[in-house]
């Protein structure tokens, strides 16, 4: 397969998973951008991988996670709407309004995570790797996954907790 072929058929796919580790569109055509430009010099190597679109998703991992705009990689937008695109081009069903609601409710609970465990939130959910695999894809133990797992569940749990604001009443 020629570079060129992968590229159109795979960017979709890179798309979708860069927008979810990095939550915002933006930020993710740069990251796939970048890795693309990287991939297409050492396509030859790439190519003769066992499989190719695993190591170029590790590229795009790498790249989030090395990302040297630390405000973008800070600042993750809430971006329901987008999110709900990507549930729609996988079957999504439901009510519009009310995925739109609960994906940008994510977003915004997702925003709270440092990079490490988000990836391994992604990488877990989204990729539906297991411990080990997640384990080779960031260099680090599978004690340290369950770790960063672990306490990304806990912040995510704690802040879903918190309470709702009450709205003041305007007086007449």
């Amino acid at each position: 397969m020629t570079f060129e072929n992968f590229a159109v058929a795979r960017l979709p796919s890179l798309l979708r998973y860069a927008i979810v580790l990095t939550g915002n569109r933006d930020l993710a055509q740069d990251v796939v951008q970048e890795v693309l430009a990287r991939a297409q010099v050492k396509w030859k190597r790439i190519s003769e991988a066992e499989s190719p679109e695993a190591y170029v998703r590790r590229m795009v991992l790498n790249e989030y996670l090395s990302w040297r705009r630390s405000w973008a990689a800070r600042n993750v937008h809430a971006v329901g709407e987008r999110l709900v695109e990507l549930d729609d081009a996988r079957g999504g069903v439901g009510d519009h309004a009310t995925r739109v609601v609960e994906a940008d409710e994510l977003w915004n609970r997702l925003a709270v995570l440092g990079r490490k465990q988000r990836a391994v939130i992604v990488l877990r959910y989204y990729e539906q790797l297991d411990d080990d695999q997640i384990a080779d894809l960031l260099g680090c133990s599978p004690a340290t996954v369950r770790s960063n797992a672990s306490r990304a569940l806990k912040t995510l749990r704690l802040s879903s907790e918190r309470p709702e604001r009450i709205p003041v009443e305007e007086k007449s």
